[in-house]
């Protein structure tokens, strides 16, 4: 086939996005011991969440996954491989890491190149693309009751779902190329994600700058008035005539005085 068409491309990849992602549902509901049930439902959510939250967004008609039965049957064929093969050993471990991130490549592709052929801007598609990406497994992580690895405090997850959107923003818009940009999304997330896996890259922890907190200096009125006691005249404090300051020994002395007088006044009356 000498020519891809962009439709049946877009459809491979987010088909096989929902068959890894199921994967991964099915896997948690091993680890969980779900019945056949659990798995189905792990599956439908991890594999078609993210598409279906994006749909929703966009608004632009049904969520294809609820249109094309294709969707379905990969969300169950993952459930059925989930549910008969044991996913327990060192090898099946190694393979999950694979499929998660190559996974995570084509929801990021898909999800920017819908948003981006339905008008939307660059910077909301790629952040469309990311929701595609880690909205199932965000879901499916809350069902079980666990904290989404979207979240962090683990290897690098959500960053290269953001690393996939952006290239493939890059070969829409500027290459228009956005075939050849699903295939480099979804090759680098899946080497990049198994890099960052292998050699535990995380983001920088959160910064403990202290702050100083202010205090307040009640008592900074009362020093500043004993202060100018010390130095000199305060107001409210008596002067004499010459504007000279009133000394405690002048007081009392005043005191003194008017005392003998003011007795005699009160014989003379």
């Amino acid at each position: 086939m000498s020519h891809w068409d962009p439709d049946a491309w877009f459809r491979i990849v987010d088909i096989a996005a929902v068959v890894a992602s199921g994967l991964l549902g099915g896997a948690v509901a091993r680890a969980f011991r779900f019945d056949v049930v659990g798995f189905v439902m792990l599956a439908i959510v991890s594999g078609m969440g993210g598409g279906m939250i994006r749909d929703v967004l966009l608004g632009a008609g049904f969520p294809v996954a609820l249109t094309d039965s294709g969707y379905w049957a990969g969300a169950l064929v993952a459930a059925a491989l989930a549910y008969t093969l044991d996913l327990g050993a060192k090898w099946s471990d190694r393979v999950l890491i694979v499929v998660d991130f190559v996974g995570m490549g084509c929801w990021a592709a898909t999800g920017t190149v819908k948003s981006l052929s339905l008008g939307l801007h660059w910077l909301p598609s790629i952040a469309l693309g990311v929701t595609t990406a880690v909205g199932g497994g965000a879901v499916r992580d809350i069902m079980v009751n666990r904290i989404p690895a979207v979240f962090g405090g683990n290897s690098l997850y959500a960053t290269i779902a953001l690393v996939g959107a952006v290239e493939m923003a890059v070969f829409s818009e500027v290459l228009e190329r956005p075939t050849l940009g699903m295939g480099v999304s979804i090759l680098t997330c899946g080497a990049l994600g198994v890099v960052s896996r292998w050699r535990n890259w995380r983001l920088p922890d959160p910064v403990n700058l202290v702050v100083p907190r202010p205090r307040l200096r009640l008592g900074t009125r009362r020093r500043s008035r004993q202060s100018q006691r010390q130095q000199g005249w305060t107001p409210g404090e008596p002067l004499t005539r010459d504007l000279e300051i009133v000394t405690e020994d002048q007081i009392r002395e005043h005191r003194r005085r008017r005392r003998p007088g003011r007795g005699r006044a009160d014989r003379g009356r």
